[in-house]
């Protein structure tokens, strides 16, 4: 009987358990964030450059849970699912969320390989700019995922 209860809703455990990865990469990169603004002033130092490819890396990784995974998993509900309100608001939101994308990409492709003093130098700045686009990302998901919350709450009742 599970079996065929778990094929009437295909995406009602998926899509659940992507927003809990979401949400779980996102802590990660938001810890990292602070670990390398709490190493200012930036020096080319091993602890500066090794924390800097940690966070380059957990940012790529979050950054990809979002378009990639859980707004194409709302994508795929069919036209009756219960997740059409939360699929329809990330759509409305999806351009401002891909602005977010790629000003973290442009951080990312700055600081990737040997960083020159000089980009360590600007750090500072590019990680309050980075951190501003993603305060607006985060309440931006946070919208998504409050609206995928109420229908898997709707489904549990």
């Amino acid at each position: 009987m599970n079996a065929i209860l778990g094929t009437t809703r295909p995406h009602s455990k998926d899509l659940p358990d992507l927003v809990h990865k979401l949400l779980m990469a996102r802590q990660e990169s938001l810890v990292l964030f602070q670990k390398l603004a709490a190493l200012k002033p930036f020096a080319a130092t091993t602890p500066v450059r090794h924390t800097l490819r940690r966070f380059r890396q957990s940012l790529v990784d979050y950054l990809a849970l979002g378009p990639f995974e859980v707004y194409e998993a709302l994508e795929q509900q069919s036209g009756d699912s219960p997740y059409c309100p939360a699929r329809e608001l990330a759509r409305r939101l999806y351009a401002r969320l891909s602005g977010t994308t790629q000003t973290a990409l442009d951080f990312h492709d700055r600081y990737e390989g040997n960083v020159s003093g000089r980009a360590l130098a600007e750090l500072d700045r590019e990680l309050s700019r980075l951190g501003e686009s993603l305060a607006t990302r985060i309440e931006l998901e946070d919208r998504i995922i409050a609206a995928v919350q109420r229908t898997e709450i709707r489904i549990a009742a």
